[in-house]
């Protein structure tokens, strides 16, 4: 069966084809490719065809895919059962290896994914402060929970939604928005609505309006701001966490924030999330307190085992200053091949986007007008050479661990080749 012909009947069954909207390939045009295996840094289609892959299943393959020593930890915990409802010895053993790494967490709340963690985090911000409203990033995208809903980026911004249907004005009227990078303008809106906001919550490097790195001193003025005004500084950390340093992007720029909301890496590739914090707040979340979050799968035996073990891996010496090296060869390579073209590279350690823009990109505003229709020329100039990068002109780039720098150098040879075609 053919990659189209499978497709066809994916749509039939599956809305749109795919189980996340950016994967559908709407903004890029065409049909997605069909994944059936993946190794190292390549991905395979179910015709046959090999992909370099630059998307790192949107971040957590940090060690790119089908790692020996991950593939053997979970074939040794599948042994032992996939999934038991009741405690495990890994929970704890990660949840330990990510206390050590962020000095700013006392306590770990294992969940499923991204988004339900940034839920609790919200909800453990309200109950903790008394107040109701929330501050997040205009573009800025904290998963698909209701309240985060408003000037949502990534695939909110890829396929032109400006909300969504079905969440309902009650559920978003205590979301305020404000753009990243603009202190005077968060400045106004706490004073527009002083002592009613219970939380900030922002990616300290945006990545879900493709890579935004925070201006000189924005990081440590908003931790200022909001520790004088009672509001708590949540960082949503699920791509930047473990990605940009072992110690996550608040290590990075010396933050230390109230709560931080972990996913991708800390999974190894299998579905997980995390909301890490205060002590003081943390215990609020029942059992201990009277904050409810449950799940069945939280905590997941073999998702703690495959995080337990990336995080062993990548805090072994030197595996930073390489995979920054990589980054820094690759990123460096790009700025040089689009230095006199309208293309913006914006990057940081092994993540980065290519906007093609002749405009600096520092918020949402900036991300958005970019050539959208130019990019996805570039995409699939880039797939028919064999280079898979995200189906999306506002997502990440990610190097892994597994690329080489003959490998990358191939890479730009064929970026510098499709960008003349499409020019």
């Amino acid at each position: 069966m053919t990659n189209n012909e499978l497709f066809e009947l994916k749509k039939k069954i599956i809305p749109g084809g795919v189980n996340s909207p950016v994967r559908a390939f709407l903004s890029v045009g065409g049909t997605p490719r069909i994944i059936r295996k993946a190794d190292g840094a390549y991905m395979e289609d179910i015709e046959g065809n090999s992909y370099m892959d630059f998307l790192s299943s949107w971040g957590p393959m940090i060690l790119g895919h089908n790692h020996p020593e991950v593939s053997r930890a979970l074939q040794e915990a599948i042994g032992r059962g996939t999934s038991y409802g009741a405690p495990n010895e890994d929970e704890y053993h990660l949840a330990k290896a990510i206390v050590d790494a962020l000095p700013s967490m006392d306590m770990v709340r294992m969940v499923s994914s991204g988004t339900e963690a940034a839920m609790t985090s919200i909800r453990l911000a309200r109950a903790f402060t008394g107040k109701n409203k929330i501050i997040k990033i205009h573009g800025g995208y904290h998963g698909h929970a209701d309240p985060f809903l408003v000037a949502g980026g990534s695939g909110m911004a890829t396929l032109g939604y400006p909300n969504s249907p079905g969440v309902t004005e009650g559920t978003v009227a205590d979301t305020l928005t404000v753009p990243f990078n603009d202190i005077p303008a968060l400045e106004e809106l706490i004073r527009h609505h002083k002592n009613q906001i219970a939380a900030f919550i922002l990616e300290p490097i945006p990545g879900n309006m493709g890579v935004v790195i925070p201006s000189n001193g924005y990081l440590s003025q908003v931790r200022e701001i909001t520790r004088q005004e009672e509001i708590l500084l949540i960082l949503d950390e699920v791509i930047t966490g473990f990605r940009v340093a072992y110690e996550g992007a608040q290590g990075l720029f010396g933050i230390d924030p109230d709560l931080t909301v972990l996913g991708k890496i800390i999974g190894g590739g299998l579905p997980v999330g995390a909301v890490a914090g205060k002590r003081e707040i943390m215990e609020m979340l029942s059992p201990s307190g009277k904050v409810y979050q449950a799940g069945t799968l939280s905590g997941n035996p073999l998702a703690m085992v495959a995080g337990k073990t990336v995080l062993e891996i990548i805090s072994r010496p030197d595996f930073y200053k390489n995979l920054n090296q990589m980054g820094d060869y690759f990123f460096g390579g790009l700025r040089t091949i689009t230095k006199d073209l309208p293309v913006r590279i914006n990057s940081i350690g092994s993540m980065g986007t290519m906007f093609f823009s002749s405009r600096d990109v520092q918020n949402y505003e900036d991300a958005s007008a970019s050539d959208a229709k130019k990019y996805a020329a570039f995409f699939h100039g880039m797939l028919r050479k064999g280079y898979y990068f995200a189906p999306s002109a506002y997502e990440c780039i990610f190097i892994s661990a597994a690329h080489t720098k003959e490998m990358l150098e191939g890479a730009l040879n064929a970026v510098e080749d499709t960008l003349k075609e499409i020019r």
